[in-house]
């Protein structure tokens, strides 16, 4: 028996790699981490998932929102710890591919860059 496929239509599938303890919808906009959040059109790198030290997990613009907010006193909206990103354990896609997290670091922790200084004519 022969079969001939005259076409065919691929599918791809995808989910974000999260702690096991967290939900799988973003605890400030209950969305699936499938879909996006209210600013973005497509899911993936345009809405990435920021996970905290508290293992709670957010949408990047939802938590960014959220921390910009005078109510908010920087903690976590779900069991108002101090909020700070958990950067060893970074949401990935199931592809493995490392998303860009836009960092929630106050310029204040930043580290101070030392200017670098080149002699001028010899």
């Amino acid at each position: 028996m022969k079969v001939t496929f005259s076409a065919y239509q691929a599918v791809a599938e995808w989910k974000w790699d999260l702690p096991d303890e967290s939900d799988d919808t973003c605890g400030i906009c209950r969305v699936e981490f499938e879909g996006t959040c209210s600013k973005c059109k497509y899911p993936g790198d345009d809405c990435p998932i920021i996970i905290g030290n508290c293992t709670h997990c957010f949408h990047m613009h939802c938590i960014g929102d959220w921390l910009q907010s005078d109510s908010s006193q920087g903690k976590c909206p779900m069991c108002r710890q101090p909020f700070k990103e958990k950067t060893a354990d970074v949401a990935t896609p199931a592809t493995g591919q490392r998303q860009a997290m836009a960092s929630q670091t106050p310029a204040s922790e930043t580290p101070a860059r030392t200017p670098i200084q080149t002699p001028v004519g010899r």
